[in-house]
């Protein structure tokens, strides 16, 4: 085995998602297996660059996990030719200007989504990226999950039939961090620094839907911030001017009919944080992160609706479980294997900056939609 080292410019990784999922999970998970096995006798040896404002933020994680090379300088990053790939986790509001950077400098580009705060920079980026002949990505980690894969293993069997309606609920209560510590940061809540559910969310409802059962053509959204003041990590107060709450119906390409809430003000009374649950002529299902239930036609009951005396099935119990069949990765670090092969072999990958700025579009859509109270058409992208 010949092993080729490609290394990686790891801008964010401070933060919870970079350091979790895309330090730890992926590119150190890669590292402890001994690299990324191309099938053509090459190893692949990912080589992180650790990125960041914080110097002593760096410094530690650097220490933790014994990595030799962190900086606060991406300026000289950039300028290293021996850095293959840049990737990017920083705030959105900070990614533009630094991906086009990268892409000035050559760079490969792996970003975290929303690949930019507004349609017009997601396509800016993305036709520079086309431009300067370099690969290009954005992280799309929803489909790489086990519960969405055994979904669309069963639309691939053609278990729904015609697919009728998707009804997704996702959300979970973040402490406002007065009386308990928020589980997410507070420039997530503020307008201002680029949060917002609708900004964070609906790129991952684009592609997911997108890829499972079919283009979003319009979209009509509701979105509110209904919790006004919260707690930054000092423990002072502010005013949330972003949206903390969204409830979208989205038309998707064929005619299905898709619903998704999503909410940080929501306590779960579900199985997991996230689940869609998708309704055929022939079966349903539900998926979450890793489960999936199904329900067949013929297995279907035959519930008769009576409010004067109580329920004496267990709906829940009717379904059946869709076995794993093999084995899943961490979906982060799928993405990576894909990403890192395509840079190495040149394999397809299309989960590109045009299919991230379609995420950003129906953001972008599904705002303007909640602030006129219409629904809006989603045209179909190109370069």
């Amino acid at each position: 085995m010949t092993r080729k080292t490609v290394r990686i410019a790891m801008n964010g990784v401070t933060g919870r998602m970079g350091h979790r999922q895309h330090l730890v999970r992926s590119i150190l998970a890669l590292r402890e297996e001994g690299g990324l096995d191309l099938g053509d006798g090459t190893v692949l040896w990912p080589e992180p660059v650790l990125v960041g404002r914080r110097e002593h933020a760096l410094k530690a994680l650097a220490d933790r996990y014994g990595l030799q090379h962190w900086t606060t300088d991406a300026d000289a990053v950039l300028a290293d030719e021996t850095v293959d790939i840049y990737f990017d986790a920083q705030v959105t509001s900070a990614r533009e200007e630094s991906v086009k950077k990268a892409i000035a400098a050559g760079k490969h580009l792996y970003i975290e989504k929303p690949s930019a705060t507004s349609l017009d920079g997601a396509l800016e980026l993305a036709r520079l990226a086309e431009a300067a002949g370099i690969k290009h990505g954005v992280v799309q980690d929803k489909i790489f999950l086990p519960g969405l894969l055994k979904l669309k293993r069963l639309i691939e069997g053609g278990f729904f039939g015609r697919i009728l309606s998707v009804r997704g609920e996702f959300g979970y209560w973040v402490f406002e961090g007065g009386w308990q510590d928020a589980q997410r940061p507070s420039w997530n809540y503020r307008a201002e620094d680029g949060g917002g559910i609708v900004a964070d969310m609906f790129p991952h409802w684009e592609y997911v839907l997108h890829e499972l059962f079919g283009r979003v053509r319009s979209v009509q959204a509701l979105a509110t911030t209904h919790i006004p003041q919260r707690w930054d990590e000092r423990g002072k107060p502010y005013a949330a001017t972003a949206d903390d709450a969204a409830y979208g119906i989205f038309e998707l390409a064929g005619g299905t009919v898709a619903q998704i809430n999503s909410s940080w003000a929501v306590r779960v009374n579900r199985d997991e944080l996230v689940e869609f649950q998708v309704d055929g002529t022939e079966g349903s299902a539900v998926a979450g992160l890793r489960d999936c239930r199904a329900q067949h036609r013929s297995a279907t009951p035959k519930p008769v609706w009576n409010p004067d005396v109580p329920a004496t099935e267990s709906f829940r119990e009717q379904w059946q479980q869709v076995p794993d069949n093999g084995e899943f990765g961490n979906g982060f670090k799928v993405q990576w294997e894909l990403f890192l092969r395509h840079v190495a072999l040149g394999e397809p990958y299309h989960w590109d900056l045009l299919a991230g700025a379609r995420g950003v579009q129906l953001a972008e859509l599904g705002l303007k939609s909640s602030a006129d109270g219409r629904r809006h058409e989603v045209p179909e992208l190109t370069l």
